[in-house]
Order: C-alpha cells, then structure tokens, then sequence
C-alpha cells in the first residue's frame, strides 16, 4: 500500500528542486513478540541527527530492499538477519529539504545477535504512544499505520 507524497518540513527550501532522483532506502520494523519495536537515534553529522527512526539504510547498485535491510542491520547494528524472513509492508515517498527518499518499511521478527550501536547512536524498544523526540518524519507514517493494526485487533 503506497501513501501520498510526505512533505517533510515543508517550510525548508528544497537542495535541487525539480531535479532530484529518488534515493530508496530500506527500512526495518522490528517487532519482538510482546509487541514493542526498535527505535535507533541518527548519529552525530548526518542529517536529523538525534532524531529516532527505524533502522535502515539506502540500496546499493543491484539489491533488492531485503538484501539491502539485512546488510544494514548488520553494518549498524550487529544483528545477522536472514533476507527471506525480510516481510515488505509498506512504501512511503518523502520529500525532505535534502533529498527525496522512498521508505520501503519492512517487518522482521526474526533476527540474531545482540544490538551493538555501531555508529554511535542509541536505541530503545518503544510501544505506543513513543516516550522518545523528536521523532524523524519519515518514521510517523509507521506509528500511525501501527497504531491503525493495534485498534484492528481490538
């Protein structure tokens, strides 16, 4: 299910309006079997860093978004993930002042090793409503489209 275009701090002027390629980037919703799911802050120097998001990262030449989340996983945050345990769940495109990224939000409730934050940054395991701020705008979409499963199940 794909949503409309996400306006990002729309108040920003845009780097290369127009002009800009779409960046895909593939993203993990972890999710342990009591219900919570991972949280990771952006590390120092990179844009929105301190912000909380699900863990991720951009697909390089030739991956498919599963590849590219279990190498992601591994790189940042240590755990060893099979690719065919990888569920596509939904996309969202976003237009943020510094580039314009398709999220492609992946479920995993399978994985192993022990978090190691790799670059620095820190996690949490959250339920709703999130304790954490600010959270990524691109991460917002996901807590309402969690928030909408939980009022289904009720």
């Amino acid at each position: 299910m794909n949503a409309p275009v996400l306006h990002a701090d729309p108040h920003l002027q845009r780097a290369d309006a127009g002009r800009r390629a779409v960046t895909d980037v593939a993203v993990g919703v972890l999710l342990r079997p009591e219900g919570d799911f991972l949280l990771t802050s952006r590390p120092a120097g990179k844009v929105y860093a301190g912000y909380w998001e699900f863990p991720g990262g951009k697909l390089e030449t030739g991956e498919s978004v599963e590849q590219a989340l279990a190498r992601e996983l591994r790189e940042e945050l240590g755990l060893a993930v099979d690719a065919r345990a990888v569920q596509r769940w939904r996309e969202q495109l976003v237009d943020y002042p510094h580039a314009l990224v398709r999220l492609h939000f992946c479920k995993l409730t399978q994985w192993r090793g022990e978090l190691q934050m790799r670059e620095g940054q820190r996690f949490c395991w959250q339920r709703l409503p999130v304790q954490v701020s600010p959270v990524l705008p691109g991460a917002l979409p996901v807590l309402a489209w969690l928030a909408e499963e939980a009022a289904s199940r009720t």
